[in-house]
């Protein structure tokens, strides 16, 4: 039994074959080569490597870009087969990064497709608003791809928060729509964390599932903001021209846009309001077409800080909502003491005689005043009772 477990081990080695293996493994034999490279070795061939996916990559983007803008494709360079054995001055000079070749025909160089302009937008609203409010504020953010939701605050929370919550979105722009009264929409829109802001009332509002107009754009497409001449002539009104135009602009390349441009923003100013149109380009002529949502800013003050800080401007012809009520209450009182008023002076205006009477015109008249004889009396008819059958 143990002469055939010996068998089933297998054969065992002398010392010199154990040997002669050993020095065939490392090498030490003339007639073997070294079976594991030097390390310098591998690090030449992995720089080969890189630089040949490199060139695979750039030569892709560039047939891509030129199917594109249908440019005709360039003749492939013949490539050199690299030889491995070269010299090791011959490796490090092939270590630099070799550019594709630029043509004439290719397009001029961009900067690469990349999303440069990092705006981002919160937009949100507090607790309290109309389904009027909220269906505005859908609204700019399907016309916002750039915008970044958030739940509704808290009338009571300091309103200072919403910095905090810009840096948490990693925003710098913020659209706040703050309800007061469950009747009064106001719109902030400030430049966060170091400001300026602007406090608007805003009015006239329709959504643009209320209006069903004709126009209609791609989701997500850039628009063209465009301004009126008078944003020109007073520094806060071309304050508000520069915070609308990095506000409600779409970033070039962003993530979540179309590269595509189809729709017009216009703010107007008349009669000391801004008023905001989106129309659809419809051709190339310039024919436009409605799409939505209306609504007009009246502007209250211009703050330097973000969400407070010093008063910029002031608007001078701005009245509160409430002064407006309580003066339409105060026409409707006007009227019942009006009427009251104008009851009294009828009855002062009274007089016992109508008209100069001439005592001697009651001579001739023998019975009392108002009276009649019984003579005079007109004599009364008899009626006869009908018998009911």
């Amino acid at each position: 039994m143990a002469a055939m477990g010996k068998k089933r081990g297998g054969v065992k080695q002398t010392g010199d074959q154990v040997v002669k293996k050993a020095k065939t493994e490392n090498g030490e034999d003339g007639n073997s080569p070294k079976v594991q490279p030097t390390i310098q070795r591998t690090a030449v061939e992995d720089k080969r490597k890189k630089r040949r996916n490199e060139r695979r990559k750039m030569q892709k983007k560039l047939k891509k870009k030129m199917q594109r803008e249908g440019v005709q494709q360039p003749k492939p360079a013949e490539t050199v087969e690299e030889n491995p054995e070269e010299s090791e001055e011959e490796d490090d000079s092939e270590t630099e990064e070799q550019e594709a070749p630029v043509t004439r025909e290719d397009p001029p160089p961009l900067h690469g497709g990349k999303w440069t302009n990092k705006q981002r937008c919160l937009v949100f609203c507090s607790r309290g608003v109309s389904y009027r409010a909220r269906h505005l504020m859908n609204d700019l953010k399907t016309l916002m791809p750039h915008a970044k939701a958030e739940s509704k605050m808290h009338k009571k929370e300091n309103i200072q928060l919403i910095n905090e919550m810009c840096e948490m979105k990693n925003c710098n722009k913020c659209v706040y729509l703050e309800a007061r009264k469950k009747m009064d929409l106001y719109m902030w829109v400030s430049n966060v964390p170091h400001g300026p802001s602007v406090k608007f009332l805003v009015e006239n509002v329709h959504t643009m599932g209320e209006l069903k107009l004709t126009g209609n754009c791609l989701k997500g497409s850039r628009p063209i903001v465009t301004f009126d001449k008078s944003f020109d002539e007073h520094p806060h009104w071309s304050l508000m021209k520069e915070l609308f135009t990095q506000t409600f602009s779409t970033p070039y390349h962003h993530p979540r846009s179309q590269p595509f441009v189809d729709h017009v923003y216009t703010f107007s100013v008349v009669d000391d309001r801004i008023w905001f149109r989106n129309y659809q380009i419809v051709d190339e002529k310039g024919s436009l077409a409605e799409v939505g949502p209306r609504f007009v800013l009246n502007p209250i003050r211009v703050f330097g800080g973000s969400f407070g800080g010093p008063t910029l401007y002031q608007n001078p012809h701005y009245k509160s909502p409430n002064e407006i009520r309580r003066a339409m209450r105060r026409l409707k009182g006007d009227k019942y003491t009006n009427r009251v008023l104008a009851r009294k002076a009828l009855q002062e205006r009274k007089t016992d005689e109508t008209y100069p009477v001439d005592p001697t015109d009651d001579v001739f008249n023998t019975h009392g005043d108002g009276e009649e004889s019984e003579d005079e009396k007109p004599p009364q008819k008899n009626k006869k009772k009908r018998r009911k059958n």
